[in-house]
């Protein structure tokens, strides 16, 4: 009988990279660089930058590795995520969770030490929320997504409260901006996603209410979201070509929320929607520096 190979080192090391959701972690990054340098105010602090960005990435990475150990019977049910490493086996569950604790102590430790205590709390808060309410929720009830997007809105707050260390109008109106768009992003990916989202029995709201509602509230989503882009810069946390950008975006982003309601092919629309929903956040992010107030 032939013996099985033992995994590489470089295997095992891709394994638990991507066992920390690579493409979660970065695009919380850009919004937590976008949070940093709306506090800043062009005074930009690289080395409490980088220890915010190492304690944030640690703690956010020890919520997707535990997030999958939780997941793991619904992902083998899910095209798109059957292939993770618990479903294949390639780790064990144990394995996850004590990679899943060093990440968050280690993270817990740069924050603490390098940054400020009110940046942990919010880390904290975020991975509970995550961890606990999110990923047990959404197996239960759509609103999960909201639940989601409060938990998905802490890194920008975290990179703003790394300079002010106090949560206060900014960090709000930022954090607030986060939630708003990560509701029509989240709905986009369930429609597109809508056929491994019922192989798995989740209830998103395309499922639990249909496709005319999810629409609905996509469509006011996003009124919602540039207004809260433009009180940024009514109360002076940025110039107007931040404000100019996010109407902009934001007009051209319901026009396409409009078009779904007499496209012909759901999958491709909400596709469409899903991909702009992140050219508009990864270009506000880069925005913010050239339109401080």
């Amino acid at each position: 009988m032939e013996k099985l190979s033992k995994p590489t080192l470089p295997f095992l090391l891709r394994t638990y990279f991507d066992l920390t959701k690579p493409g979660i972690l970065f695009g919380n990054i850009i919004t937590a660089t976008g949070g940093f340098i709306l506090a800043s105010r062009g005074s930009f602090n690289f080395g409490l930058f980088l220890m915010m960005l190492l304690g944030l990435t640690f703690i956010m990475a020890s919520g997707c590795v535990l997030n999958n150990c939780i997941d793991k019977e619904y992902d083998a049910k899910m095209k798109r995520t059957q292939n993770r490493a618990l479903v294949k086996k390639d780790l064990t569950v144990p394995q996850a969770i004590i990679y899943a604790t060093f990440l968050g102590l280690s993270g817990s430790f740069f924050l603490i030490y390098f940054v400020n205590a009110l940046t942990l709390s919010i880390a904290l808060i975020g991975l509970v929320t995550y961890v606990v309410f999110y990923s047990y929720y959404k197996h239960y009830s759509s609103y999960s997504t909201l639940i989601g997007s409060l938990a998905g809105a802490t890194p920008p707050a975290i990179g703003y409260c790394a300079v002010s260390n106090q949560f206060d109008l900014g960090a709000l109106l930022i954090f607030s901006l986060i939630v708003i768009w990560q509701m029509p992003h989240f709905y986009a990916i369930a429609i597109y996603r809508l056929e491994d989202y019922t192989k798995a029995s989740l209830p998103v709201l395309p499922i639990a209410k249909g496709m005319l509602t999810t629409k609905i509230h996509m469509a006011i989503y996003i009124p919602v979201f540039i207004s809260v882009a433009a009180m940024l810069t009514l109360f002076h946390y940025t110039g107007a070509l931040f404000l100019i950008a996010a109407s902009l975006l934001g007009l051209n982003w319901l026009r396409i929320a409009l078009q779904g309601f007499k496209c012909k092919d759901d999958k491709v629309w909400g596709r469409k929607m899903f991909l702009y929903s992140l050219v508009v956040i990864i270009t506000l992010s880069f925005v913010i520096p050239c339109s401080l107030a």
